[in-house]
């Protein structure tokens, strides 16, 4: 069945346009493997690029990593700092080879928040990849859905937008996500049964894949298989079923 995953993904069903992963386990994946938890980190990280190249070619649109959080700098210091020089290493890399897939990279987060090295590695990542026009990479690093939602607010404030003005799609324009689809598919590895203040407002109507696999082992196999169990869901957005109207 895995065999046929490629083509049925590819041509017979209706494919994600955004898909989003919570990229949960590396620290267990290490811990079970004997190593140091930033260990983890570095091979999640492995585990992206064949994703990455495979979304791609089937023809998802948009993908958001949920690389790090507001929350996660209440973690050891040495691992933050392990998880900024990976990131700054990973964007550094790769980016030539972004550009030849014509994979556009893009940020949400507070930058702000960012050590100065890491800030600028991200930006030069969108900088060269500005003019691509084939799949939107969105890279969530100091990222947090409801600090997201207040910065809205705060701008919306600072616009003096009258509050009987104020609607759905207001608060939507000035969201980091502004000009990107809502996803959805979100892809939970780890087991975890939580959303984790990854885009909040956005994944209201997503479908969500949760998956014992740990981060660092997810593979392309186990993609087919969300994408699939995807392709077999109707999505009703709050309707009842098309056989029961």
């Amino acid at each position: 069945m895995a065999d046929q995953a490629p083509d049925s993904i590819q041509r017979n069903l209706t494919l994600p346009k955004h898909i989003g992963f919570i990229m949960d386990g590396n620290g267990r994946w290490a811990s079970g493997h004997g190593l140091q938890r930033e260990d983890g980190h570095k091979y999640g990280v492995d585990s992206i690029e064949n994703l990455i190249q495979h979304m791609s070619d089937v023809g998802i649109q948009y993908v958001t990593l949920y690389a790090f959080s507001t929350e996660n700098w209440n973690r050891p210091k040495s691992e933050v700092t392990s998880i900024f020089s990976l990131l700054r290493s990973t964007l550094s890399n790769k980016l030539e080879r972004l550009i030849e897939a014509n994979i556009q990279v893009r940020h949400i987060g507070n930058l702000k928040g960012i050590n100065n090295t890491t800030r600028i590695a991200i930006e030069r990542a969108i900088d060269a990849t500005i003019s691509n026009t084939g799949m939107t990479v969105i890279v969530a690093i100091n990222y947090g859905g409801r600090k997201e939602i207040v910065d809205a607010v705060k701008t919306i404030i600072a616009a003096d937008i009258k509050p009987e003005e104020i609607t759905e799609t207001t608060i939507e324009e000035h969201l980091y996500t502004s000009s990107i689809p809502h996803p959805d598919l979100i892809i939970r590895t780890g087991g975890e049964f939580r959303t984790s203040n990854f885009l909040l407002w956005q994944s209201a109507y997503s479908e969500y894949y949760i998956t014992n696999t740990l981060w660092p082992d997810f593979t392309v196999e186990h993609l087919k298989q969300a994408i699939l169990s995807y392709q077999t869901r109707q999505r009703r957005f709050g309707r009842v079923k098309s056989d029961e109207d």
